[in-house]
């Protein structure tokens, strides 16, 4: 199959540090070039990937001067102006891909990896080619609309996450972006609440800097309460493999919350507020604690060391491994091709070309039985 994968250019893909949408890029493109196909990664130049690599931008965007709305677009309409030379496209922008998707006739699959409001919904209700979304809780915030392929769960790299079933450090920890809907400053009062030592570790967006000023560095007194800056891979894996627990109050409907996977790869629990995808991605009382106030978060830590570290890293590689999100992004793919009649069904049983056999080998499985979509992205 040809496919066109379109990237954001905020972060190279994959992320250097934070840039959980360009991580998924990432892990989607490697492995659906390890399966045969012929993919074509739109991102910034310095993306480091096997697929055969095109950009506007020779950097990424994020702490630059760049304008990443004019060059994102330029980075889209590369694409589209080579749209015959693909099967599918497959965006993962939000306004540059959405607006302009209608104008080729290739088919366009656009993943959601934000929440959309406002004029943001009028855009998406003119939208002209398929979607899906990251979660069930996402789905559920969009008026309803045709061309749905279902909701499709991020994944990780699991073996790229140390397992730690062993003991760990007395500390919590906050791990994603500094800003209010992801709430370090009520991790903050958690730990104050509780007295345990906090280690907060996120990047700082231009937009979230006076929130960061106002709202979380004055709770910040490099002893109990210590921000450490933003982490890197092996930063992040190693805080994650030795935290208590990862708290996780946030404040809006998390999309789905891939900082949530990567702890809970590491036989880390999450203790969470029960918002957006939280309790989809954590399984209450099994892997974590998904609960509704400060006062039930302060109390759910002490039960945190009855979760079993193996239960948690086994809950991640059943659902939110690569194969399975590849398995269903390849799924989704076929439907778009079949509703879009540049493959119809008798095509996928003779098996006509490359993009036919691709798929035709996940709709029958390796035993020639319908091995079924995962329950899980089914819904």
């Amino acid at each position: 199959m040809r496919i066109a994968m379109v990237s954001p250019l905020e972060m190279r893909v994959p992320p250097v540090a934070y840039g959980g949408t360009e991580l998924v890029v990432s892990l989607l493109t490697e492995e659906l070039v390890k399966r045969g196909h012929d993919v074509t990664l739109f991102a910034s130049g310095d993306s480091l990937t096997s697929a055969r690599l095109e950009s506007v931008c020779p950097h990424f965007l994020r702490g630059s001067n760049r304008d990443v709305g004019i060059l994102t677009m330029l980075n889209v309409v590369s694409c589209l102006e080579q749209a015959d030379r693909f099967d599918i496209i497959h965006n993962h922008t939000c306004f540059e891909g959405l607006s302009i998707a209608g104008l080729v006739r290739t088919p366009v699959l656009t993943t959601l990896h934000g929440d959309l409001k406002g004029d943001w919904l009028e855009l998406f209700t003119r939208y002209k080619g398929w979607y899906n979304t990251i979660s069930r809780s996402a789905k559920s915030l969009l008026p309803e609309k045709e061309r749905f392929v279902g909701v499709i769960y991020n994944a990780i790299d699991v073996k790229s996450y140390p397992f730690n079933g062993a003991e760990r450090e007395p500390y919590l920890l906050f791990l994603s972006r500094i800003s209010p809907e992801k709430g370090p400053h009520l991790a903050i009062e958690v730990a104050r609440k509780v007295g345990w030592r906090l280690i907060i570790a996120g990047n700082v967006h231009r937009t979230d800097e006076e929130y960061f000023r106002t709202m979380v560095m004055p709770g910040v007194d490099g002893d109990q309460i210590q921000y450490v800056g933003e982490a890197d891979y092996h930063r992040k894996r190693e805080l994650m493999a030795q935290a208590y627990c990862l708290l996780a109050p946030i404040t809006w409907p998390e999309p789905f919350g891939l900082f949530f996977a990567e702890a809970m790869a590491c036989g880390t629990p999450v203790v969470t507020f029960n918002r957006g995808s939280a309790p989809e991605v954590v399984e209450h009382g099994k892997t974590g604690f998904v609960v509704n106030t400060l006062t039930e978060m302060a109390n759910a830590l002490s039960e945190v060391g009855r979760i079993a570290p193996h239960d948690c890293r086994e809950h991640v590689e059943r659902n939110f491994d690569v194969p399975r999100m590849v398995d269903d992004y390849l799924r989704a793919y076929e439907q778009v091709l079949c509703e879009s009649g540049a493959l119809t069904a008798m095509e996928m049983l003779a098996g006509g070309d490359k993009a036919v056999d691709s798929t035709t080998h996940l709709v029958l499985g390796l035993d020639g039985k319908d091995p079924g979509m995962t329950a899980m992205a089914r819904n």
